[in-house]
């Protein structure tokens, strides 16, 4: 299972660049970041989906602007979007989470995270997305997302306490010249992550937004049925 975490930054950009991007990551799970919030949004994001032949299962946004796509051979069982506290008026934040089965396989929970610009609310959001219920204890959980801070965070911290920083040292930020790694991917230990190689195209990566998008292959054989 491909699993891709993009932060778009609103379609501001080169929307085709974009499109060309993550097509060629072929994902199966799309975690994105910064897709349109206001409450009208709700059909520019759809549109984007259909148009890189994914789905998105929609559902109550309120403003978060973290979201999911699927590709048509994952079954979403479950998805949701929920929201972290944060001082107004500062920019809400949140996360997108769906339950996801391949054909043949025990199921797994993707996540979608986007967290606070504030160095002090960061750790604090990620205590609560590991305590959130929809997550539960016993499914395999992936975490992709804009951390906003490096390796060295104490968000970083908490999240690698039972998960796995599975992508190692890729630089993500900017998209032209990257010199910070301030996305992750973190997954449960028995997903056991693999790098793709994969040919993208500079100019595009630099046309589409102002990160790079990380991408894993998630050996799922451990969770086969039967």
């Amino acid at each position: 299972m491909r699993v891709v975490s993009y932060n778009v930054r609103a379609f501001k950009d080169d929307t085709e660049a974009l499109r060309r991007v993550i097509r060629r990551l072929d994902p199966d799970v799309l975690c994105l970041q910064e897709v349109p919030r206001h409450p009208f949004s709700g059909h520019r994001i759809a549109e984007f989906a259909a148009s890189l032949g994914l789905y998105w299962a929609g559902g109550h946004r309120g403003r978060m602007s973290t979201t999911l796509f699927t590709a048509l051979r994952v079954e979403v069982l479950a998805s949701g979007h929920r929201q972290l506290p944060v001082r107004r008026p500062d920019e809400p934040r949140g996360w997108a989470f769906a339950r996801l089965q391949l054909p043949g396989h025990q199921p797994i929970t993707a996540v979608s995270l986007h967290l606070s610009l504030r160095p002090a609310e960061r750790p604090a959001h990620a205590a609560l997305l590991r305590q959130a219920a929809e997550l539960g204890d016993d499914v395999p959980l992936v975490v992709a997302g804009d951390i906003n801070e490096t390796h060295q965070g104490k968000a970083w911290t908490e999240l690698s306490r039972e998960l796995e920083d599975a992508n190692g040292d890729v630089l993500t930020f900017p998209s032209r010249n990257p010199v910070k790694r301030i996305d992750a991917i973190f997954a449960s230990p028995q997903l056991r992550p693999v790098r793709p190689q994969v040919d993208l195209d500079e100019a595009d990566l630099v046309a589409a937004t102002d990160h790079r998008p990380l991408f894993l292959d998630l050996d799922l054989s451990t969770l086969r049925r039967g």
